[in-house]
C-alpha cells in the first residue's frame, strides 16, 4: 500500500527527466514515446480469421507503397472509397484504438445531457488499479468528466477509461454492452468487445474496415469533440505526458485520431490528415515497432494525397430523376441521393467521368425516403471503368393509394411489363 501511495511522486521524478530532454528542442516524438508504459504481454490466441481464406487486397491505384502490418487500409473520408489496403477484415486485437469507441459513447451522453462535463467522477479501486497507460488518478478521489476524457484520449489512461465507463453505465461490463451495440449500429461487422480499454481478452477483437467506419462517425457527429485528438499533450496530477501519435509532431495536416500496442497485437494507429478539401483516414494494425507504426501511417497518407483527388458529384436532396411509381397517391417519386456524393479518382481525370442512371422496374408504393429506386453509376469514357456505384434513393415518400388507384395501375402496370 505504502509503495502505491507513493507512486505518483516517483513517476513525477521519473518522467521530469523525459519531459523536460524532450522539450522543446529535442524530438517531441521520444517524449511521446517515453511517456508510453510498457504493452501489457498477455496473448490472445483467439481464431478470430480463417486460414484457408484468400488475402484480400485493394489497390485503387499503382503506386501504393509496401507496408509491414498485419492489416492495412486507407480510405477517403468524404467518399467512402477505399483506396489501398490489405485484409482490412482481418479481425486484430485493436489494444487501445478500443478507446474511440469508449469516447464515442461519453459523446453521445455528453449530447444528450445525461452527463456534464463538470460531472466529479469517483475513481474506484478497479480504475485505479488499472496497468498499461494511466492518467494516475488517486483511489477515491473525485475528478471532473473533462479530465477523464482528455486523460483517455491524449494520454490514452486505462484508468480514465473504466472510471467514464462505470460514471456511466455503473460497471465496465454494462459498458461493453453498449459497445457492442453501438458497434452493430455503424455496421462494424468484424468487431466485439470485451472492455473499455483494449486490454488482451479472448473475443476482443476489431479490424481496420470497421475501425475506418468508427473514425469516420466520430468525425461526422462529433465534431467539437474530435478537436483533441490532435492535442499534443495534457498534464494531471503533476504529471505531464505527450500524445503517442508522432504524426502530430510530423505532418500538421494531421489532427488525429488513436494509437494503440499490446505485445500481442503490435503496435497499431489510426489517422487522419485533411489538405484543401480532402481528408483521408489511414488504419494500420499490428505493425512491429513504433517507428514503423509512424513511417507506415505517414507513407499511406502521402500516397493517397499524391495520387487521388476527391469531387463532388451531387448534392444532398438534388433530383437527378423522376421515377414511376404503382399503386400509390401520386405517380412519379423525385429520386437523388439524400448525402452530398463524392467521388475519389486519380488526379487528372475528373474531366473523363459521366454519370448514368438505371431506375428499377415495376415499383410500388408505399415508399419511403432513402428506399432504394436503382443506382448511379459513375464511368471513366477514356479508359470504360465503372469508378462509383451507389444507391438512387428516393427523396420523398409515397403512401399507397386508394382502391381505385391500385386498380387501375395494376391493369396499366400488367400491360406495361
Amino acid at each position: 500500500m505504502l509503495i502505491r501511495t507513493f507512486r505518483p511522486l516517483l513517476l513525477v521524478l521519473m518522467l521530469a527527466v523525459g519531459v523536460a530532454v524532450a522539450e522543446p528542442k529535442a524530438d517531441p516524438q521520444v517524449a511521446a514515446q517515453q511517456a508510453e508504459e510498457p504493452a501489457p504481454k498477455e496473448m490472445s490466441t483467439a481464431p478470430y480469421n480463417d486460414p484457408s481464406l484468400p488475402a484480400e487486397i485493394i489497390a485503387l491505384a499503382p503506386g501504393v507503397p509496401e507496408i509491414e502490418a498485419k492489416s492495412y487500409l486507407l480510405v477517403d473520408f468524404q467518399s467512402g472509397e477505399e483506396l489501398a489496403g490489405i485484409n482490412p477484415s482481418m479481425r486484430i486485437e485493436p489494444a487501445s484504438i478500443t478507446k474511440l469507441m469508449t469516447a464515442y459513447l461519453i459523446y453521445q451522453e455528453l449530447g444528450k445531457g445525461s452527463i456534464k462535463l463538470d460531472d466529479e467522477v469517483l475513481i474506484s479501486e478497479r480504475a485505479w488499479k488499472m496497468e498499461g497507460s494511466r492518467m494516475f488518478a488517486e483511489l477515491g478521489k473525485k475528478v471532473r468528466l473533462e479530465l477523464l476524457l482528455k486523460g483517455m484520449i491524449i494520454q490514452s489512461g486505462n484508468d480514465a477509461a473504466v472510471a467514464l465507463a462505470e460514471h456511466l453505465a455503473g460497471s465496465e461490463d454494462a459498458f461493453v454492452e453498449r459497445m457492442n451495440k453501438t458497434a452493430a449500429d455503424l455496421g462494424m461487422k468484424d468487431t466485439h468487445y470485451v472492455n473499455v480499454t483494449g486490454w488482451p481478452a479472448q473475443d476482443h477483437y476489431s479490424s481496420a474496415r470497421d475501425i475506418v467506419k468508427l473514425a469516420t462517425a466520430l468525425i461526422n457527429n462529433f465534431p467539437e469533440w474530435y478537436k483533441l485528438y490532435s492535442v499534443k499533450e495534457f498534464s494531471y496530477n503533476n504529471i505531464k505526458q505527450q500524445n503517442r501519435n508522432r504524426l502530430l509532431w510530423r505532418d500538421p495536416t494531421v489532427d488525429g485520431l488513436k494509437t494503440g500496442h499490446t505485445e500481442s497485437a503490435g503496435f497499431c494507429l489510426v489517422a487522419s490528415a485533411k489538405r484543401d478539401n480532402m481528408r483521408l483516414i489511414s488504419v494500420v494494425l499490428g505493425a512491429k515497432s513504433e517507428d514503423e507504426r509512424a513511417n507506415t501511417s505517414q507513407r499511406l497518407l502521402e500516397y493517397g494525397f499524391r495520387t487521388f483527388e476527391t469531387h463532388q458529384l451531387y448534392d444532398a436532396g438534388a433530383v437527378l430523376a423522376n421515377v414511376r411509381v404503382w399503386k400509390g397517391d401520386k405517380a412519379e417519386v423525385p429520386a437523388g441521393v439524400v448525402d452530398n456524393l463524392f467521388v475519389s479518382i486519380t488526379k487528372g481525370r475528373y474531366d473523363k467521368l459521366k454519370g448514368g442512371m438505371q431506375v428499377d422496374k415495376g415499383i410500388d408504393a408505399p415508399i419511403k425516403r432513402g428506399d432504394t429506386l436503382g443506382k448511379i453509376i459513375i464511368t471513366d469514357q477514356e479508359l470504360g471503368k465503372v469508378v462509383k456505384e451507389t444507391p438512387l434513393m428516393a427523396l420523398e415518400d409515397v403512401p399507397e393509394g386508394g382502391w381505385w388507384r391500385k386498380l387501375m395501375d395494376g391493369i396499366q402496370k400488367f400491360f406495361a411489363d
